[in-house]
C-alpha cells in the first residue's frame, strides 16, 4: 500500500511546487520591477550631430535648438515666440538688429562683432549665422537684451530654459529609485535616482507622480519613494533690465485735426478749415509723401505755416503717407531694408527740426501681412531721434479687426507716444452693401479693442467728419463721400425724412427714384456727440477729425465739451 501511495504523493507535491513555481513567476513578471532602459536619444527625438532638445519650463517644446562651437543657438522664429519680439532680421542686408529706447545694436550676420553708439566690438562668439536658409541667435545675445535663464546637459544634449519662476512643487527621495516613462514598474527606466535627490513635482496621482529632476529628465516615480513634498519659490534671473521707453504724452486731451494739403497751395487754407474750430491742440497737415522706393518723398512744408499755428497756440504733426503715389512705390522694398529705412527717417526728422514740427504722425495704409516686421521696426528706429529731439510720434491705424494684427498695436503702444484710431470706413467706397461711415458698436469695439492692447493714456480716436451717400440699383452698390453740410443739403434738396436709429446711433434716411435705392446715415453733431460719450467712458487720451473742413461749426460744441470734462 505504502509503495502505491508514495508515487502518488510526490506527484502531488511535484504539481504543487511546479504551481507555486508558476504562481510565482507570474507574481514576479507582474510585480517586480523592470530594469529595461529607455533609448534617451530616441525619447528626446534627437536628430542630426547638432540636435539640442528644448525643455521650457516644465514641457518638452516642440522646438529645437542647435549647438555650435560650444554654443546654443536657437532659430528665430523661437526667438520671437518665447523671448523678445524686437530682434529684426534684414536678409538682404545681412543683418540682426536689436532697437533700445536710444539705439540700434546691430551684428553682421555670420561675424563676432555687434556695433552700438559706442562703437564696434569682438565677441568671444558669433551672435546669429545662418543654417541654409534659418538665421540662428545666440542663447547668449539674446540674454544680453532678455530675463531668462538656461542650462545644457548631455547625453543627450538638452536645454533647461526657464522664461519665469513661478512656485512649484518639489520633494525627495526616501529610497533609491528610477524615474520612468510611464507610471507602471515594467515601464522602461529613463534615469536612476538616489535617496536625498530633489525632483519637481509636476502632477500627484493615485500611485505614481509626474515628476522632472534636476538634469530636466520628465517622467514618473512611485509616490511612496517620496519624502518632504513641499512648495519651493525659485530665485528668478534678473540678469537684464527691461529699458523704459519714456513718452511725449501731452497734459490733457489731444485735440488733433487732419489738415489735407494736396501742394504748397494748399497751406493757404488754413484760415478757412480753423474758423470753426474750439479747443483744438494740434494740426496734422499731410505734407509728407512717399514718391520712390529708395525712402524719398516730396514735402509741402512751409515755415510761415508752422508759425502761424505755433501763434495760434497749437501744434503742428506734420503727416507722413503711402497713399499719394501708391501705385509707384513697393512699401515692403521700403521698409524691409535698413538702409531705405535710415533714409527715411533721417529725411523726415531733418525736415520736422529745419521747420520747427512738435511731431510726426505715421500714416502707412494697407501694409501686406509679410511686411509687418518691417513696419513695426520702421517705427522702433523713427521713436529713437523722436524721443532724442523730443518730436511726438504718432501713429494711425486701422480698427482692430480684419487681419490687421500685424501693425502690432501693442509694440506701437509702447514704443510710440500716441496711437490713434482711424475710427471710420466701417463701410467704404467699394463695400459691398451700403451702411454706416461709422456705426457706434463699430467705434467702440474699435476702442475697447485698442485699450486692450495699448494704454489708454496713449490712445486717439478718430472721429469722422464726412458721410457716404449710398445708391443701389440691380444689385450694384456706389457711393460718394462729402462733408456734413452738403450731406444735409441732399437730404433737404431730396426732401429725404430722417429719423434717430438707435443701433447705428445716427440720423438715417433714404428714398428712391428710377430703381434705385439711395441711402444716407449722417454723421453730424448728434452722431458725433454720441462718440465722443464713448471715447470719454473709456477715459483714452483725445479725439482726431478727419477731416478738417468737413465738419459743421456746430459739431465744435460738442467737441469743446468733451474737452472741458
Amino acid at each position: 500500500m505504502k509503495k502505491k501511495i508514495l508515487p502518488v504523493v510526490i506527484a502531488i507535491v511535484l504539481i504543487i511546487v511546479i504551481g507555486g513555481v508558476s504562481v510565482g513567476a507570474t507574481l514576479w513578471n507582474k510585480y517586480s520591477y523592470s530594469k529595461e532602459r529607455a533609448d534617451l536619444s530616441a525619447y528626446f527625438n534627437m536628430s542630426g550631430e547638432a540636435d539640442v532638445a528644448i525643455v521650457l519650463q516644465d514641457e518638452m517644446a516642440e522646438e529645437r535648438a542647435k549647438l555650435f562651437d560650444g554654443v546654443y543657438y536657437v532659430d528665430l522664429n523661437t526667438v520671437h515666440k518665447y523671448f523678445n519680439q524686437r530682434f529684426y532680421e534684414d536678409k538682404g542686408e545681412g543683418l540682426l538688429l536689436y532697437t533700445v529706447p536710444d539705439d540700434i545694436i546691430r551684428t553682421k550676420i555670420g561675424s563676432s562683432e555687434m556695433t552700438d553708439q559706442n562703437g564696434t566690438r569682438t565677441l568671444s562668439y558669433k551672435p546669429a549665422l545662418y543654417q541654409g536658409d534659418v538665421l540662428y541667435v545666440a542663447l547668449d545675445y539674446i540674454k544680453q537684451y532678455t530675463n531668462f535663464s538656461y542650462e545644457g546637459f548631455q547625453e543627450p544634449d538638452r536645454l533647461q530654459i526657464y522664461t519665469k519662476w513661478d512656485d512649484r512643487q518639489v520633494a525627495e527621495i526616501k529610497k533609491d529609485t528610477a524615474v520612468r516613462i510611464l507610471g507602471g514598474v515594467k515601464s522602461e527606466v529613463l534615469e536612476d535616482l538616489n535617496a536625498g535627490d530633489k525632483v519637481i513635482l509636476l502632477e500627484q496621482m493615485e500611485t505614481w507622480s509626474k515628476v522632472k529632476t534636476m538634469d530636466s529628465v520628465i517622467g514618473y516615480v512611485e509616490n511612496k519613494r517620496l519624502q518632504n513634498i513641499r512648495v519651493e519659490m525659485p530665485i528668478p534671473v534678473e540678469d537684464y533690465e527691461e529699458p523704459v521707453y519714456t513718452s511725449q504724452t501731452r497734459q490733457g486731451k489731444v485735440n488733433l485735426g487732419w489738415h489735407v494739403v494736396a501742394g504748397t497751395a494748399g497751406n493757404d487754407t488754413l484760415d478757412e478749415v480753423t474758423a470753426n474750430t474750439k479747443g483744438l491742440t494740434v494740426i496734422s497737415p499731410t505734407w509728407f509723401k512717399l514718391n520712390d522706393n529708395e525712402g524719398g518723398f516730396t514735402s509741402f512744408a512751409t515755415q510761415s505755416y508752422v508759425d502761424k499755428v505755433h501763434g495760434m497756440g497749437m501744434e503742428v504733426w506734420g503727416l507722413v503717407e503711402n497713399i499719394e503715389y501708391k501705385d509707384s512705390i513697393d512699401m515692403y522694398q521700403i521698409l524691409s531694408s535698413t538702409t531705405t529705412r535710415a533714409k527715411l527717417i533721417d529725411g523726415l526728422v531733418n525736415e520736422a527740426l529745419n521747420y520747427g514740427l512738435d511731431g510726426i504722425n505715421v500714416d502707412f495704409e494697407q501694409i501686406s501681412a509679410d511686411c509687418g516686421e518691417h513696419f513695426i521696426q520702421f517705427i522702433r528706429e523713427l521713436s529713437i531721434p523722436c524721443r532724442k529731439n523730443g518730436l511726438v510720434l504718432s501713429i494711425d491705424n486701422y480698427v482692430p479687426m480684419g487681419g490687421t494684427d500685424h501693425y502690432n498695436r501693442t509694440e506701437q503702444g509702447i514704443v510710440a507716444d500716441y496711437v490713434i484710431i482711424m475710427g471710420y470706413d466701417e463701410h467704404y467706397a467699394g463695400s459691398r452693401e451700403a451702411g454706416s461711415v461709422a456705426s457706434i458698436n463699430f467705434v467702440e469695439e474699435g476702442i475697447a479693442q485698442t485699450v486692450a492692447q495699448v494704454p489708454p493714456e496713449k490712445v486717439i480716436n478718430a472721429v469722422p467728419f464726412y458721410t457716404r451717400i449710398w445708391e443701389t440699383k440691380d444689385g450694384a452698390i456706389g457711393s460718394k463721400a462729402v462733408g456734413m453740410d452738403a450731406a444735409e443739403e441732399y437730404v433737404r434738396a431730396h426732401n429725404i425724412t430722417v429719423e434717430w436709429n438707435e443701433e447705428t446711433c445716427q440720423n438715417y434716411g433714404e428714398y428712391t427714384e428710377d430703381g434705385s435705392l439711395f441711402q444716407v446715415w449722417l454723421e453730424d453733431e448728434s452722431s458725433i456727440e454720441v462718440k465722443l460719450n464713448i471715447m470719454d467712458k473709456y477715459q483714452i487720451a483725445g479725439l482726431a477729425s478727419w477731416r478738417l473742413g468737413f465738419e459743421k461749426p456746430v459739431v465744435w460744441d460738442k467737441i469743446e465739451e468733451y474737452m472741458n470734462r
